[in-house]
């Protein structure tokens, strides 16, 4: 197993991540806990749980599982979980205000039999709430040491420089982290959220690193999908999630050279697409959700494994985002463009015209 820093911190965190959303839900006690030795034994030590998975069932099932091995196995384990979505009814028992932040990470503390975690998550932006009162808590929470080190998830690029530089001017603790959805089949945060992440020395935390289960190959476009994949179950936001995967010629395109290169390097394309997700920059551990010891061996196979420039080029290419001109096409991208050498990147870009302004017949 490699490690890499955990933001701008001196915390080493395990390539690979694992993710226990399915905890409680799918994957039963006594699976989860197999699935927590292996991931330990094979060098891995980045668990991230939330307090809304399984309605709290995965912090309890992880607090089992530290009470129930040896110290010197579990305080391997660097800790996360997160706040911000609630698990009642309450109109409070929602967003990142300091009363229920304080209310769920001290409900999360509980189930997980800790008196502190190693990194506090806030789970999703809160319009609602100033980010000055969320920054005060998570503040005071480090202080006081029931976490060690604040972690944000699933904001814009705007939002997540508001947060850093809120937070400087407040002489708070800031962010080290961001969880955040990014694979070959979704890049969009590289427009604006990792450029805001490299400057700020932020260690990107990928969710949904296999798109679902698309890249696995496991897939075919048109065909109908097993019961006992994501795609096949009858749960609506798979479902949903699938359908926009899967009407996307691109990203049928990515899946399917996923799968040559996977055959050509005598790799899985799992592992392909793991180990193209761990070595982008600002990415610290993709988080993998396995649901069962197979997939979890799988996953880690891309441990170690590094792809060669050619390769990571062809992928980065059939990929590409989809965009128009402005502001993150050719034509946007251009006009944000500086260099040393003289260079006008916009007129170089329009130089000749076109031939057929109005398109091809």
């Amino acid at each position: 197993m490699e490690y890499r820093k955990l933001g701008n911190t001196g915390t080493a965190v395990s390539r690979i991540a694992f993710g226990t959303m399915y905890f409680g839900v799918q994957t039963p006690e006594d699976e989860a806990f197999a699935l927590l030795d292996a991931f330990v034994d094979a060098g891995g030590n980045l668990v991230d749980t939330s307090n809304f998975y399984g309605g709290g069932s995965s912090e309890e099932i992880i607090g089992r599982w530290f009470a129930s091995r040896p110290s010197d196995v579990t305080d391997r384990v660097v800790l996360a979980t997160k706040g911000r979505y609630g698990t009642g009814t309450d109109v409070n028992s929602l967003g990142s205000t300091r009363r229920q932040l304080r209310r769920s990470l001290d409900a999360s503390l509980r189930r997980l039999g800790r008196d502190h975690v190693d990194l506090y998550q806030i789970h999703a932006w809160d319009p609602l709430t100033p980010i000055e009162e969320t920054l005060s808590f998570l503040d005071d929470a480090v202080h006081s040491g029931k976490i060690n080190y604040v972690g944000l998830s699933n904001f814009t690029g705007w939002q997540l420089q508001l947060a850093l530089s809120t937070a400087q001017q407040m002489g708070t603790d800031a962010p080290v982290s961001l969880q955040q959805q990014y694979s070959l089949l979704s890049r969009e945060s590289e427009y604006e959220v990792i450029p805001a992440a490299l400057h700020n020395q932020v260690s990107l935390l990928p969710w949904s690193p296999l798109a679902g289960g698309f890249l696995t190959g496991k897939y075919q476009r048109g065909t109908t999908p097993d019961p006992d994949t994501r795609a096949g179950s009858n749960d609506e936001l798979y479902q949903w999630v699938s359908a926009e995967y899967a009407a996307s010629d691109r990203n049928w395109h990515t899946i399917d050279t996923v799968v040559r290169i996977a055959r050509e390097i005598g790799a899985t394309p799992g592992q392909v697409a793991l180990a193209w997700a761990a070595d982008q920059p600002a990415v610290a551990a993709p988080i993998v959700g396995a649901r069962t010891l197979t997939h979890l061996t799988d996953n880690l196979g891309a441990a170690e494994l590094h792809l060669d420039a050619d390769t990571t080029a062809a992928l980065n290419t059939v990929s590409t985002p989809q965009h128009g001109g402005y502001p993150y096409g050719g034509f946007g991208t251009a006009q944000r463009s500086r260099d040393f050498h003289g260079s006008k990147a916009q007129a170089n870009l329009v130089d000749g015209g076109s031939d057929a302004p109005l398109g091809h017949a």
